[in-house]
């Protein structure tokens, strides 16, 4: 095959990280707080954005608001605030955890928290109220999501809805449309310590770097200016319950030369081009939402050259005028437990709610953060991706001109697939990478 070692990379602009990352770093953590002021803070944040919806769209017909959940009477139609919550037997209960595993979490969740047998309630400072209808059975919901809902009060004293709205997208900034370079996004990796750099990997690496193909895969390949793995890089093995490190046997080796061999591996990516690492469930980083950068120390080979970097997961970034917002995925997982809607879906829905973790905290572990809720969109993003999926592509819309592509990055050990991005158009395609000779 003709194969051209001579292309030159493109180079782009890269934001400066510190712009954004602050969003998402929390330091040094501690867990005394309540998880109950964040809920707080994500209410008072989002309810002026959907009061001005709410208020645009049901007004006009004479229906007004009642300040407090618990303040509805009658059954004259009104419309109330507040964040949703889900009460279902098949939800993980943290104190039953806490109590039965010793700290350990529920290894098998249920593959579905909303099975027909839950209660959905509408809660703000003054109390909750029931919610019941149609409209609450038809809606993709979920735990933590803040709206409002119209309707009356019942009887029976729960409030049966009729339409509900929520806080739409946010504001985005304008994108100015360059030439045509690539974002290559990868995830799930899961080096292991039986085989830390597997003969997909490998090729993968050569790919990336312009050594594999043709003279078009090497064209192609000469325009991906960034390399963004989105979690699940290694797989770290989890010490049995019970388990004692014993520093005379020698525990952490297995662990070590699998980080080293990660290293070696990524830095021959980060040579040839910027590369990014978000942490995922299996990586060795803090459990709870949002994840904490991988300590560069892991990385010697790769710290070497400057356009490597370590993010948070949830992360923002902004290349060549493009922002984009990823996760590894933990949170779209979460919501599918919450409906029947493709992930691409349920992610392009959480912009809509101005929230990319609304179940956190109730059903995805995160941290009770005191001043604000990092995971409220406060600037829409112009890519939105999320890692370890099938892959899956779609765009949200917002009611005014806001438009972000939606991106499921599939999980590469299983579907050896990446994704490329194009930063004019925003269109994206896979590269199955074959290791077959």
């Amino acid at each position: 095959m003709d194969v051209d070692t001579c292309i030159p990379r493109a180079r782009v602009e890269h934001a400066e990280t510190a712009k954004y990352e602050s969003e998402f770093k929390t330091g040094r953590r501690q867990y005394t707080q309540q998880f109950n002021t964040l809920y707080y803070k994500r209410l008072n944040t989002l309810k002026p954005f959907i009061l001005n919806h709410a208020r645009t769209k049901w007004e006009p017909k004479k229906i007004h608001l009642t300040p407090k959940v618990l303040n509805v009477e009658g059954p004259e139609p009104t419309f109330i605030v507040g964040t949703i919550f889900m009460d279902s037997q098949v939800k993980p209960s943290t104190l039953a955890q806490v109590e039965n595993t010793h700290w350990i979490s529920d290894p098998t969740p249920p593959r579905m928290y909303r099975d027909g047998t839950e209660t959905v309630y509408l809660e703000d400072e003054s109390g909750r109220i029931r919610l019941v209808g149609d409209a609450v059975d038809k809606a993709v919901l979920a735990s933590g999501v803040v709206a409002a809902m119209m309707g009356c009060e019942t009887q029976a004293g729960d409030f049966d809805v009729i339409d509900m709205c929520f806080a739409g997208m946010a504001e985005q900034p304008e994108r100015t449309f360059s030439e045509d370079v690539f974002v290559a996004l990868v995830s799930g990796l899961n080096a292991s310590v039986e085989q830390p750099v597997t003969l997909e990997m490998q090729v993968l690496a050569e790919y990336l770097c312009g050594a594999a193909g043709g003279a078009n895969d090497q064209k192609t390949s000469a325009r991906i200016v960034q390399t963004v793995v989105a979690g699940n890089i290694m797989n770290v093995p989890v010490p049995p319950i019970g388990h004692t490190e014993d520093a005379r046997a020698n525990d952490r080796v297995p662990v070590q030369k699998l980080v080293a061999s990660v290293d070696a591996y990524l830095s021959d990516i980060a040579a040839c081009m910027p590369l990014a690492l978000l942490p995922g469930p299996g990586d060795p980083s803090s459990a709870s939402l949002p994840q904490q950068p991988l300590h560069p120390s892991m990385f010697a080979q790769c710290r070497q050259y400057t356009g490597f970097r370590t993010l948070t997961n949830p992360a923002y970034f902004e290349i060549n005028n493009v922002l984009l917002l990823g996760t590894s995925g933990q949170n779209v997982r979460d919501l599918c437990r919450y409906s029947n809607e493709t992930p691409c879906q349920l992610a392009a829905q959480s912009l809509q709610w101005r929230h990319v973790a609304p179940t956190a905290p109730d059903t995805l572990w995160c941290y009770p953060f005191t001043e604000h809720d990092p995971f409220v969109v406060r600037t829409t993003p112009h890519v939105y991706f999320a890692g370890n999926q099938k892959f899956e592509a779609g765009v949200a819309v917002g009611t005014e001109g806001q438009k972000t592509k939606v991106v499921m990055v599939p999980e590469f050990s299983v579907s050896h697939e990446i994704v490329l991005l194009n930063l004019r158009t925003l269109e994206c395609s896979t590269v199955h990478i074959d290791a077959c000779v």
